[in-house]
């Protein structure tokens, strides 16, 4: 379900958050979906606990999963809660892909091979034409 690199400059908690919401944007995790406990994932990848139940925090603060005492941790929505007005949202992610793509030119990368990785990353969060979920 989940790959952690643990050579990665990204942070554990970032790794483990990020492939969750990742899942859950692709719907591969829905609504209703179990994750496994902390002790379990921390198990299977090998790392401290305490990593898997900071990352499992903020996805319960984003609204993505919540944890209940003997259900353990579901996801609870495909969306966050909004917590940021869409222009903000904007104006975050903007400022991601520009780092993106700074560090794909400075890379050696090309237009073209970027164009094509996001067209390729976009089909496969949006599969059909004009599907805006």
């Amino acid at each position: 379900m989940l790959t952690i690199r643990l050579d990665s400059p990204l942070p554990l908690v970032d790794q483990i958050r990020s492939g969750i919401r990742q899942a859950i944007a692709m719907g591969e995790l829905v609504p209703g979906d179990a994750l496994p406990t902390v002790r379990q994932l921390a198990a299977d990848l090998g790392i401290n606990l305490n990593t898997v139940a900071r990352a499992y925090r903020q996805l319960e603060a984003a609204g993505l999963v919540s944890t209940r005492r003997g259900r353990g941790t579901v996801v609870e929505a495909a969306r966050e809660t909004p917590r940021e007005p869409a222009e903000s949202v904007l104006e975050r992610l903007g400022a991601q892909i520009r780092t993106v793509l700074a560090d794909a030119r400075l890379a050696g990368l090309s237009a073209a091979d970027m164009k094509r990785l996001i067209a390729e990353e976009s089909s496969a969060l949006w599969p059909e034409k004009g599907d805006n979920r």
